[in-house]
């Protein structure tokens, strides 16, 4: 069957469910932001406690990180992501998101082949590009020093 672009369009366009901007951009704004002041409330309560601002960072990190896969494995952060749409990508939690949840669904096929390999199919290119670009990044920064005789 070839259609055209225009055909596929029209075609997504009648299946697809209809989507309420004025719900949704204010949704995603109150979720994220909600997650991004969690974080903020954490930072602040561990740098309270005594910890260093590094070391208050890092465990607000963590604390996200863990937070978020838990709720993923709970089935609590897709019904968030229900209401709040893009504002759950806030960039940490929506990571973690991402790794767990391909390893859930494909746990049954056991720990190698199943939790491990899916684990990092969506996170794996972003870790990939990401490792990637800071290599030409620093191959270019040492180039442009090196004719440059320093900054």
């Amino acid at each position: 069957m070839n259609i055209s672009n225009q055909e596929y369009g029209e075609l997504a366009k009648r299946h697809s469910p209809p989507s309420s901007m004025y719900k949704t951009i204010p949704m995603a704004f109150v979720i994220g932001g909600g997650i991004c002041t969690l974080g903020e409330a954490l930072l602040n309560l561990y740098e309270y406690l005594g910890m260093g601002k590094t070391n208050a960072g890092a465990l607000t990190s963590m604390t996200l990180i863990f937070l978020s896969a838990l709720f993923t494995g709970l089935k609590l952060y897709d019904r968030l992501a229900q209401c709040g749409g893009a504002g759950t990508l806030v960039p940490i939690t929506g990571f973690a998101n991402a790794m767990v949840s391909p390893a859930l669904d494909f746990k049954s096929e056991g720990f190698v082949l199943g939790l491990g390999a899916k684990m990092f199919s969506i996170a794996g290119p972003v870790i990939v590009y990401g490792i990637s670009a800071s290599v030409l990044y620093g191959i270019i920064y040492y180039i442009v020093i090196l004719f440059m005789g320093g900054l």
